[in-house]
């Protein structure tokens, strides 16, 4: 993935953050493109197909929950990659942007070069699930990696990024026990700091839509897939 080739979209209603944000990332080479609020957010997502949208959570019109959910439901930006950029710090809103089907969460203030530290691990790891694409049968259940798509019972079930990443990794070893820093490891990646609750709340949702009978708790130790 050239830098060149790779646009960024940067959400945010204040533009002294839209500037030294946009302006280092910039120097790295990305294409930057912004936006003000949620609604400017979605119309400019659609417009663009950006590799990754880096959007705060507090914002006029629309914030950046609300735009998180209607643009993780628009088919052509499955694959984006969107990491909430707040001053909110608090356990319940890192679990609501998850939940909103954010991929990640950097809390303000940020020092320039680990901004684009994170966002070059970030966009690598995409690369990697990109050049690893496959499809698996598991218990009638068919996963296309490389479309971000799963059918069961001859119905398409739609889930952001992070929750098929998990059921990917989950499914793909059927019966093993995954301890949960293994899953952070090949889900989150190491230097993406998330909170505790983080995998649970992915595994509720997975619950709900797939089946609660195919996710095993292995109390103190993580998670496993069963048919």
């Amino acid at each position: 993935m050239k830098k060149r080739n790779t646009k960024i979209l940067l959400v945010d209603d204040e533009p002294d953050i839209l500037e030294i944000v946009g302006y280092n990332l910039a120097q790295e080479g990305y294409q930057i493109v912004t936006a003000i609020n949620g609604k400017e957010a979605i119309e400019k997502a659609k417009k663009e197909i950006p590799s990754l949208i880096i959007m705060d959570v507090m914002m006029p019109e629309m914030d950046g929950m609300e735009a998180c959910e209607h643009i993780r439901r628009i088919p052509e930006l499955n694959n984006v990659i969107i990491t909430f950029l707040t001053a909110r710090s608090e356990d319940y809103s890192q679990v609501a942007g998850f939940d909103a089907g954010a991929d990640d969460y950097i809390t303000k203030p940020i020092k320039p070069k680990l901004l684009v530290s994170k966002v070059k691990a970030l966009l690598r790891r995409l690369k990697e699930q990109d050049q690893n694409s496959e499809t698996l049968n598991v218990g009638g259940i068919e996963i296309n990696r490389e479309e971000y798509k799963i059918v069961k019972d001859n119905l398409e079930i739609a889930l952001p990024r992070k929750e098929f990443e998990l059921f990917y990794l989950l499914a793909s070893k059927p019966g093993k026990v995954f301890k949960r820093e293994e899953i952070l490891d090949k889900v989150w990646g190491n230097d993406v700091v998330v909170g505790g609750r983080t995998i649970d709340v992915h595994i509720r949702k997975l619950r709900e839509k797939i089946g609660d009978d195919l996710f095993k708790t292995i109390k103190g130790v993580g998670y496993k897939f069963e048919v």
